[in-house]
């Protein structure tokens, strides 16, 4: 446990240093970045458990990746544990580099035992916080780590420079095997055992038991501004995050600069990434104030009731912190929003606005080309015979898109496309609308059973879309962060209860809307998103509840090439995985 500590105080010093020295770089724009990634197991103590567990490089989180916004990425990922692994570059646009993006059946095979894959890449008009995680089954229950791309060199922040960044990630333990406790809830068909912790840069906090030295800290100056890149790793919650006696201010969403606006309290969705400054005391009463994350919960199911603290901590000169100064206070703890505050998490969302500037513009399509309307949430499906499942009704949980549960093919979705060799491997009849409409939002159908299949939705490309996700409440009301691979959506509007296409259009803001890669559907709601279809390729959505996705909530669009040769999907790479 010393060593790993050690390595991970190391790797740690090791990526501030970089960060730190590429702050200060002024030249050589476009550059090269190569990293290599060692998939291995290793011991990890965790709330006085050691188990093996699948990382990076022998870390959890796993290495920060640094660049600049026009630099390209070149993750040599090597595989020495008995799992097959793929990893997801998370929020990166993967313009015409789709081979790249990762996730497991749909745009690549996994990289299996002793094998290796480069995932090779260019940062295309981003800068921000994203982060990188395993995309197949829940190995990202370990496998994660930051992404951090600063911008062009010599164009500052649209904020004024922090004295310091600081990733802050949270997770969740599990004193189990999550492949595990996965594997046993698909086949009895009932909900998956929650997780024993919540962390902060994979250190659970003090509120646990046999876990008071395995904390988080933040060390601060007073008066000094920092930038904290928040980013949910969790797999199964949204998390309410708070830091006591201190308010921040919201300047970046999933990359995507936004009007700031100071806040006590952050709402951040698993695959949600959000930049906040957090500017410390000038004369702080207390040196030590707590951070805390606990969950939204919207849905019946059961959830990891638990809150994850860290430590801010003042510097202060000895002078000043001397007893005879000031007494010693106790610690300081956050209030956060009760566990189903969704009027916050309303409030909140609506709060986020594009910057909509000349340098930083909201490029939100004004014209529609092709209309959808989704519904998203859980069903059920048959128990099968001589088995007893512990769904609904002795039924088995399945969740879907439009009533479609997807099925991931055995070979990946993307190279079938590219070689011309969808048959038996998808169909392309995704429903535009639902199959059987019904108040979906109101009381439920007698009917809670998905339809499974393998289907994607094929667009032109160039495609303007108009996307509405609509909740469903077959077995009960609940948020869905849904995510996006290959594109950034605007949130044009939201709401409750159906949505209604001859009056709920009348209030989507065309304008300042935020961008993002990763929103979450409102429980008993509706968003509406527009994006341009102008990546070439196959394109995962799912929600990013780990559970939900595995129960078949998810689905892949298909965009067809352009014209230009820079509007097509080049061959894959000599070394992309084969199943």
């Amino acid at each position: 446990m010393a060593s790993f500590l050690s390595a991970f105080a190391m790797a740690l010093l090791l990526s501030t240093i970089l960060l730190k020295s590429e702050l200060s770089e002024s030249k050589h724009a476009g550059i090269t970045r190569h990293y290599k990634f060692n998939i291995r197991l290793e011991n990890m103590t965790r709330l006085c458990h050691t188990k093996q567990v699948i990382t990076v490089n022998g870390l959890v989180p796993g290495p920060r990746i640094v660049a600049r916004e026009g630099d390209r990425l070149l993750v040599k990922v090597v595989n020495h544990v008995p799992n097959n692994v793929t990893l997801h570059w998370h929020g990166v646009r993967q313009l015409q580099s789709g081979w790249a993006d990762g996730p497991a059946y749909v745009t690549q095979c996994p990289i299996q035992t002793g094998q290796s894959y480069v995932y090779n890449f260019t940062i295309i008009g981003q800068r921000g916080t994203l982060f990188w995680h395993a995309h197949v089954s829940w190995l990202r229950s370990t496998l994660y780590g930051p992404l951090v791309i600063l911008p062009k060199r010599a164009i500052p922040y649209p904020f004024a420079k922090p004295h310091e960044e600081v990733p802050i990630i949270f997770g969740e333990w599990w004193n189990v095997d999550s492949e595990a406790v996965i594997s046993q809830a698909l086949q009895t068909g009932g909900g998956p055992n929650i997780s024993d912790a919540y962390t902060i840069n994979g250190h659970p906090g003090p509120l646990y038991n046999c876990s008071a030295k395995d904390t988080f800290r933040l060390e601060v100056e007073p008066g000094k501004t920092y930038l904290l890149r928040l980013i949910n790793a969790a797999l199964n919650d949204e998390l309410f995050f708070s830091i006591a006696n201190h308010s921040v201010t919201v300047v970046e969403t999933d990359a995507i600069y936004v009007k700031p606006f100071t806040t006590e309290v952050v709402l951040i969705t698993p695959g949600q990434t959000t930049n906040v400054l957090l500017t410390a005391k000038s004369q702080p009463f207390g040196t030590t104030f707590v951070m805390a994350a606990r969950p939204y919960v919207t849905g019946l199911g059961t959830f990891d009731n638990s809150t994850t603290v860290g430590l801010l901590h003042y510097n202060i000169p000895s002078f000043v912190n001397s007893s005879a100064s000031r007494p010693k206070l106790p610690l300081l703890l956050p209030t956060l929003p009760p566990l189903n505050d969704t009027a916050f998490a309303t409030n909140f969302s609506r709060r986020l606005r594009s910057l909509a500037t000349n340098q930083f513009p909201a490029n939100v399509p004004q014209r529609v080309d092709k209309r959808f309307l989704f519904t998203v949430g859980l069903g059920t499906s048959p128990c099968p015979k001589n088995q007893t499942c512990q769904g609904p009704n002795g039924t088995k949980f399945a969740a879907s898109v439009n009533n479609v549960s997807f099925v991931l093919p055995t070979t990946a979705l993307l190279q079938s496309y590219f070689f011309g060799q969808s048959v038996g491997i998808y169909t392309t009849d995704f429903p535009d609308n639902p199959p059987i409409p019904f108040n979906y939002t109101g009381s439920p159908p007698n009917n809670t059973l998905a339809s499974f299949g393998t289907k994607l939705e094929v667009l032109k490309f160039n495609t303007s879309v108009e996307l509405v996700l609509q909740d469903t409440g077959i077995l009960g009301a609940e948020s869905h962060p849904l995510h996006l691979h290959g594109f950034n959506f605007f949130v044009v509007g939201q709401g409750f209860g159906n949505y209604d296409p001859s009056k709920d259009p009348a209030k989507f803001n065309l304008v300042d809307p935020v961008e993002r890669n990763t929103i979450g559907v409102p429980s008993g709601g509706w968003v509406a998103l527009r994006f341009l279809a102008d990546n070439p390729g196959v394109w995962f959505m799912h929600c990013h509840l780990e559970v939900h996705t595995s129960w078949g909530l998810k689905m892949a669009w298909l965009v067809l090439d352009g014209k230009l040769p820079s509007q097509k999907l080049p061959p894959p790479p000599s070394d992309l995985p084969s199943c």
